[in-house]
């Protein structure tokens, strides 16, 4: 049995859907998810970081391990 499955569908008036798979298991439960799929929630966690006030600390992973090495030598003078 398929773990999951993705369909992309359209809305039918009255505001039904229809999902049909061969494989779906015939009476049992099932769970379904429905989500809007517009363009505003499809927005990444990085761009919702760069739309917030201020800038990120670190641009790159090398700047991240130098402000790491600096700090554990700051821990043992």
């Amino acid at each position: 049995m398929q773990k999951a499955l993705h369909v992309r569908t359209t809305v039918l008036p009255g505001g039904k859907i229809e999902i049909v798979d061969e494989e779906l298991p015939v009476g049992e439960s099932v769970d379904v998810v429905v989500r809007h799929a517009s363009e505003a929630s499809r927005r990444s966690a990085v761009d919702i970081l760069n739309e917030a006030p201020g800038q990120r600390l670190f641009k790159t992973a090398e700047d991240v391990d130098s402000y790491l090495k600096g700090e554990r030598g700051s821990w043992n003078p």
